[in-house]
């Protein structure tokens, strides 16, 4: 029996009133959700497992869209079906071989081309949880159209080419997170410091569990919550920085 990567109970969630729409772009469905003014600025949400109608990635989303950016989660799965709550660990690593976040490169240039095309956007940052978040760690080695990057507890994978980021990239981390050890991160750091060009950040947050970052207000613990909070102001101070 593998053990459940991801700590947080999907099945004990509230509710979300989205406040964006959904749009069909070439082959892919996305969320979009964007400020009431218009702004040359967006902001890719690269959603975890559960795809891009999870509510949780639909807030960060709105979240997102609140601080003045257009934003956008594209289903990554390409009309595939998500992982669920209900299906079995064993059957993980074979869904993964089908859903690899190495392999989104052909989704991002088509949702770029209409962030640029059709919205009018000149900066695009990026931001992914757990599978997103390696999504993102690739995206950013890859894309240099993404002018910053934020990844949230993306699982890391070490070989050479993994340092040398394009744009500043900023990873989060939570301390008990079962599926990402402390030793890795501190690889990780060891070796951006020797190979990386560009800014980047690695932040660790006390206590906290795989998953923490995107949960909606009324799902919060008490004692999670200021960490929540930082991560979240964390993502977004980040991107006003560079985007």
């Amino acid at each position: 029996q593998m053990a459940d990567p991801f700590l947080y109970d999907t099945g004990e969630r509230s509710h979300y009133g989205c406040l964006g729409h959904e749009v069909e772009i070439e082959h892919i469905k996305a969320y979009v959700c964007g400020p009431s003014f218009s702004t040359d600025k967006a902001v890719i949400v690269v959603h975890d497992v559960f795809g891009w109608r999870f509510p949780d990635m639909r807030y960060i989303v709105d979240l997102m869209a609140g601080h003045g950016y257009m934003t956008i989660c594209p289903d990554f799965f390409k009309g595939t079906k998500p992982w669920t709550s209900t299906d079995h660990w064993a059957d993980f690593r074979d869904w993964m071989k089908n859903h690899d976040p190495m392999k989104v490169d052909k989704e991002a240039d088509v949702v770029l081309k209409y962030l640029k095309e059709q919205c009018g956007a000149k900066k695009i940052g990026i931001v992914g949880f757990s599978w997103g978040g390696m999504a993102v760690h690739h995206l950013m080695l890859k894309n240099p159209q993404l002018t910053a990057g934020v990844s949230f507890y993306g699982i890391i994978r070490d070989s050479e080419e993994r340092y040398s980021l394009l744009n500043p990239t900023f990873f989060v981390f939570g301390e008990k997170d079962h599926t990402i050890s402390l030793d890795q991160i501190f690889l990780l750091e060891d070796k951006l410091k020797q190979y990386c060009k560009v800014p980047y950040k690695i932040k660790v947050y006390p206590g906290q569990v795989h998953g923490f970052a995107q949960l909606k207000p009324e799902d919060m613990k008490p004692d999670d919550k200021p960490y929540i909070e930082e991560a979240r102001r964390d993502m977004i101070d980040w991107i006003k920085m560079f985007v």
